[in-house]
């Protein structure tokens, strides 16, 4: 894989409709966002909640524990680099890795179509065993529901976990601050790429495969090594321009970016020209921003690309004092303001 570090075009973003939208968390439009306000948030109203983090921070007898969960409902179930249950192990992981958790226990429930191979379901659990293996976590309590044949498609799973905070710093949206450095733990758009080139039959000089990996290891090395991190977000639904938008306005900053240094693999970039898409908003599985303090900026780049999951980290651009929103530097000169995508630009990629 070659991420080169050129320009990349500013596509346009194709029209969405109310069937492409997806509701949950990672930056799935203005739609989810108003479900967010007007449904979830007003039933459930809690402090928790309101934070709006990639996990809950809950304290309990002292010690601040991450809670989180998530739903896959990815299409296909297998893609280049990954499965729905690799996806749903690390998905998980790092919402928990977010808050600057110690990942430590997950549960996995099942939702499973009548004549589904269970051939197939035992690769996904394999799959999913894996990969909490290679995190050092535990699958410790689940569910399982059969629905009728063609009452699902095949296997939807959810995931919740349990990690513990072990780090004094408050590691959340609202953190970020002016002046603040933001970094990029690697080139964008991969996973977007790999499932909607499956789907579409688009074939390339090599195959393009998503970047779905748990990033727990590279945010703790960044805590070891005492890095003042503000703000970490993966860049999931709605991939890097949703992320620092709503970082923006949750610690109501501006953040200004710089295109040459966001690097987008070629076969990704031109990808995304034949489908329309900008790789700002491709939904990504293993990658994340931090927002650190500036003067630990070069540090933190450098413990990063130590990491095999982040060795292509840089930094990106800064937050600033003024209207919090996202502008962009681009590669001629100029500037755009990136904004929240207004739809699900990519359904069922995760």
């Amino acid at each position: 894989m070659t991420t080169p570090d050129v320009p990349f075009g500013s596509c346009p973003l194709p029209h969405s409709n109310a069937s492409s939208i997806m509701l949950g968390h990672g930056g799935g439009g203005t739609l989810t966002q108003s479900l967010i306000e007007t449904v979830f948030l007003p039933a459930f109203a809690n402090s928790a909640l309101s934070a709006r983090h990639d996990s809950a921070v809950l304290e309990v007898n002292g010690q601040r524990l991450a809670f989180t969960t998530d739903s896959y409902v990815v299409r296909p179930l297998f893609f280049p680099g990954g499965d729905i249950g690799k996806l749903a192990v690390t998905g998980t992981i790092n919402d928990l890795a977010m808050a600057g958790a110690r990942p430590l226990y997950l549960s996995a429930g099942f939702i499973i179509e009548e004549g589904f191979a269970k051939s197939d379901l035992a690769k996904i659990v394999a799959s999913m065993q894996a990969a909490a293996t290679e995190a050092g976590v535990q699958i410790v309590t689940g569910d399982t529901k059969v629905v009728d044949k063609g009452k699902g498609d095949g296997v939807f799973i959810n995931t919740a976990g349990i990690g513990v905070i072990e780090t004094p710093l408050t590691i959340a949206p609202g953190s970020a601050r002016a002046g603040d450095a933001i970094i990029l733990s690697g080139d964008i758009g991969r996973h977007g790429i790999a499932i909607m080139a499956v789907r579409e039959g688009l074939e390339f000089e090599s195959t393009i495969e998503s970047d779905c990996a748990s990033l727990h290891a590279p945010v703790a090395a960044l805590l070891r090594a005492g890095v003042d991190v503000h703000c970490l977000r993966d860049l999931t639904r709605g991939g890097l321009a949703s992320a620092l938008n709503e970082i923006a306005q949750a610690a109501a900053v501006g953040v200004e970016i710089t295109e040459r240094e966001i690097p987008v693999d070629t076969q990704v970039r031109g990808a995304c020209e034949i489908l329309g898409l900008d790789p700002l908003y491709v939904a990504n599985e293993g990658r994340f921003v931090a927002f650190v303090a500036a003067g630990d900026a070069e540090r933190a780049v450098k413990i990063l690309r130590g990491e095999p999951v982040s060795f292509d980290a840089r930094m990106i651009g800064q937050t600033v004092t003024g209207t919090a929103q996202v502008v962009l530097r681009t590669a001629i000169g100029g500037n755009r303001v990136v904004d929240m995508l207004s739809g699900e630009q990519l359904p069922r990629i995760c």
